[in-house]
Formats: structure tokens, C-alpha cells, sequence
């Protein structure tokens, strides 16, 4: 399924943190933190738009709407929710 953001939004897939500690302990996913970066994968068609298919992103931690495709979690976020670009 091929989903193609409008205006200034981004779809971005949600980068999933590790479930084990470095001392090898499980951690639920529910007692998880959310996560606050992912990677974008498609984006709109506003020339304001300075990312590029693949760059990683941090976000707002309440941002977006959270879809799914593929069976893996996806937001589709406004350009201002954007904090930075990890490089």
C-alpha cells in the first residue's frame, strides 16, 4: 500500500528502540518509552519541505497520527512537529 502524505505533512516510519538492557534484561513494551525518532518515507508536496526520503528524524512526542502499513506503526506528522534531523 503506497500512502502519499498531502501539504506539509511526512510520513515517517517509527524507529523501534531495543527491548533488552546492555545487562541482557527484558523490557515490555509497554513500560517502553515512546520513541521520538523515525525515518521518513514519503513526503508532501510543499516546497517548504527541506527533508529527503531516508533521513532520520526526532520529533514531538505527541506528534502525528499514528497509522499502520504493513503490519509496521508509521505517524503521519506535520512539518512543525519536526525537531531535527539526526546526521
Amino acid at each position: 500500500m503506497a500512502i502519499k502524505p498531502l501539504g506539509e505533512r511526512i510520513l515517517v516510519k517509527i524507529k523501534t528502540s531495543d527491548e533488552k538492557t546492555a545487562g541482557g534484561i527484558v523490557i515490555p513494551e509497554t513500560a517502553q518509552e515512546k520513541t521520538q525518532e523515525g525515518i521518513v518515507v514519503s513526503i508532501g508536496d510543499s516546497p517548504d519541505i527541506k527533508l529527503k526520503k531516508g533521513d532520520v528524524i526526532v520529533y514531538d512526542k505527541y506528534a502525528g497520527t499514528q497509522i499502520k502499513i504493513d503490519d509496521k506503526d508509521h505517524l503521519i506528522l506535520k512539518l512543525e512537529d519536526i525537531l531535527a534531523v539526526v546526521s
